[in-house]
């Protein structure tokens, strides 16, 4: 299903960038106060997870408009991330700008990604923001 050198998930930069991004909000939270484990960190390693994790699932199915599928429930998924590290730097008045920044890239990415797999048809996905 995928094309040129790409063998596996592990391949694809988009699902390095993911991993990359769900270590570093391991790292973050584990900052967060105690009374946040069971709340908000729990949801937000969750959603960080949920990245990588879909993007791999998509590279293992057998179609285009599959793999496609996925990468969109893992866009979903960043946004999902983005929204709660936004809550948690008010919340808890921590900086999160070097998540947020990764986030932003790894959209970037993500929506590269879908257009090549898709083609470049899909004018609506670049003005994702």
């Amino acid at each position: 299903m995928m094309g040129g050198g790409i063998k596996t998930h592990k391949d694809l930069d988009a699902w390095r960038e993911a991993m990359a991004l769900a270590k570093a909000v391991y790292d973050w939270t584990q900052r967060f106060p105690k009374e946040e484990v069971y709340g908000l960190t729990a949801q937000l390693r969750r959603a960080a997870v949920s990245v990588p994790c879909n993007i791999a699932e998509g590279a293992a199915r057998g179609s285009k408009k599959e793999f496609a599928q996925f990468l969109f429930v893992a866009l979903g998924s960043l946004s999902e991330t983005e929204t709660l590290v936004l809550l948690a730097q008010e919340l808890l008045s921590c900086d999160g700008s070097d998540i947020l920044g990764r986030i932003e890239r790894l959209r970037k990415m993500l929506i590269g990604l879908i257009k090549s797999v898709r083609g470049s048809r899909e004018g609506r996905l670049t003005h994702a923001s």
